[in-house]
């Protein structure tokens, strides 16, 4: 019996009485997940001894492929074996890397022996320790990101029918989504570094095993659907199949192009756009294309001319995604080595609580929480007034990149500044600089997300056609994990053509990074203004920016 469609919603299944499985589901991963990944690089180092680069390294790896795996997900639920099936396989994938992380932390054998003090030589570590500990982490975060995704439209899905809802249903998800997050990084990350890695970790275990026995005790509630097939399935069609008639001459008329199955009647054709003129190939009707009932013989020679102008608007609103690729690099960058410094740094308040290395890019998400509070009740409504327009989408962007390379400049006069207070005190009893000499800049990373993310979110959702607006939230994901990706790129340039990285941080020169990520941050910006510059709206209708004109 096939799953019902969206539009066809059993009474029986599906509405808000599935919110608290979801929602609970959500933050027990969220906790599992976010309390080993925001500790992991202090884990790396004292437990395991690696490198302090290195650890940062792993961690910019692990983030990176949290940003990518959830449309890997998406793509493997839309098109095989829907969100359901997903989710429940993804959540024993990422609680058995738990498991096996959690044993590093527990057995004696699966983590190497600490170092004699005054000792100048440690036991050799075993190989099968790294394959365990590296085999934790691929499994954890393969699993999680399995999840990421296809939680949230799960969700969305069980309230199809009411778009209203759903609006509500994201905004509570993401909340919810946020505040595991800071209790992840703060109580179990604080339990991790007080207590022991062990009872952190099996916290997490915990956690992961809540959230998957709740959401398959929901399972009867839940509206499944059959898989429709992944939007990015039909854009790589335009790609084949254009490819595949390359040597065909395009005509004069748009009477040859096909329009696609079940047509309403009178509907007015859609007429291929004058842009990237080759790809209309792809709707181009040859012989032995269409079958008599109108349907597509071959799917991988022939797409409809509406396909064709969708993948179009994807590569025109390109540059500008592409403009967000180093606007996330130093974010990346700062947010490994911020830990890294942390540790270098006095963190105790008061004469009995040290703030956890772990825990300092909580002050990102808290700044970033409170500023779009902020944005929506006083910035908002003050810029209207003494502009008499809305912030537009790019406008937003553009601000969050300057308060971005704004955040590193400030960055790299906390470090200089910090590296000649550990030169100074090199060899006497002073205390070390405070951590909270990183506010600053953590919290000037938090507002410029608060700007950017939101307009990007904004923009790519108003900007893509109506078949392919569930990649908004995946464009964005692919930026974050490229973003990553890259920061482990340049750490690794930077180590090899400099000594700024040494392993000992104190020894380098952390803050000529930060400048570096300052000028690329100008020229990126440079970048995008060009790109913003010369892009036009495609769906201006669209656009809610009350009393002002148009963007041309």
């Amino acid at each position: 019996m096939e799953a019902p469609s969206k539009s066809q919603l059993p009474r029986s299944t599906g509405g808000w009485v599935t919110f608290p499985f979801i929602i609970a589901s959500s933050v027990g991963l969220t906790l599992a997940f976010g309390g080993w990944t925001s500790n992991l690089i202090v884990y790396l180092i004292k437990e395991f001894d690696v490198e302090s680069i290195d650890a940062a390294q792993i961690s910019n790896l692990v983030n990176g492929a949290g940003g990518l795996l959830p449309v890997l997900a998406a793509i493997i639920a839309d098109s095989f074996l829907g969100c359901f099936s997903t989710i429940w396989i993804s959540s024993i994938i990422t609680l058995l890397g738990t498991i096996l992380l959690a044993s590093t932390a527990t057995l004696d054998a699966l983590r190497p022996k600490p170092c004699e003090v005054g000792s100048t030589s440690c036991s050799p570590k075993s190989r099968i320790q790294h394959v365990v500990l590296y085999a934790a982490i691929v499994l954890a975060t393969l699993g999680y990101g399995g999840t990421r995704s296809t939680l949230s439209t799960i969700g969305a899905d069980q309230l199809a029918n009411k778009p209203k809802d759903q609006g509500i249903f994201f905004n509570w998800f993401f909340f919810f989504w946020y505040s595991a997050s800071v209790v992840a990084s703060t109580a179990i990350v604080y339990v991790e570094d007080n207590v022991s890695w062990k009872a952190g970790f099996f916290i997490c275990v915990a956690c992961n095993v809540v959230a998957l026995v709740i959401f398959l005790m929901g399972s009867r509630f839940y509206a499944k659907f059959k898989p429709q097939g992944s939007p990015f399935t039909s854009l790589a069609r335009v790609v084949v199949a254009s490819i595949r008639k390359r040597q065909v001459a395009l005509p004069s008329t748009s009477e040859d192009f096909y329009q696609g199955h079940n047509i309403v009647p009178k509907a007015l054709p859609v007429v291929p756009s004058k842009t990237f003129r080759f790809l209309d190939r792809a709707a181009i009707v040859s012989d032995g294309d269409v079958k008599p009932d109108g349907s597509i013989a071959m799917r991988w020679r022939l797409c409809s001319v509406q396909e064709v102008e969708d993948f179009k608007s994807l590569i025109r609103i390109l540059p500008l995604w592409s403009s967000s690729f180093f606007l996330g690099t130093p974010i990346g960058v700062q947010a490994s080595l911020s830990i890294l410094q942390a540790l270098a740094m006095n963190r105790h308040i008061g004469p009995n609580f040290q703030i956890p290395a772990g825990s300092i890019l909580v002050f990102v998400l808290v700044s970033t929480a409170l500023f779009l509070a902020l944005f929506d009740k006083f910035l908002i409504p003050t810029w209207r007034i003494l502009t008499g327009k809305s912030l537009t989408p790019l406008q937003r962007i553009g601000v969050g990149h300057v308060l971005n390379f704004l955040s590193m400049g400030v960055s790299a006069l906390v470090e200089s500044k910090r590296l000649n207070v550990a030169k100074s005190n090199q060899g006497s009893n002073d205390v070390p600089m405070s951590v909270l000499w990183l506010v600053p800049q953590l919290a000037l990373v938090g507002i410029a997300e608060a700007f950017h993310y939101p307009g990007q979110v904004s923009l790519y959702y108003q900007e893509f056609p109506i078949t392919l607006k569930n990649m908004a939230t995946a464009m964005i994901s692919v930026l974050v994990g490229i973003a990553f990706y890259l920061a482990t790129a340049l750490i690794d340039i930077v180590r090899k053509t400099t000594t700024w990285l040494p392993g000992n941080i104190n020894n380098g020169r952390l803050d000529n990074v930060y400048w570096v990520l300052v000028v690329g941050g100008v020229v990126n910006f440079c970048y995008y203004v060009t790109c913003a510059w010369y892009y036009k709206y495609q769906n201006t209708k669209e656009v809610d920016y009350s009393d002002s004109p148009s963007e041309e």
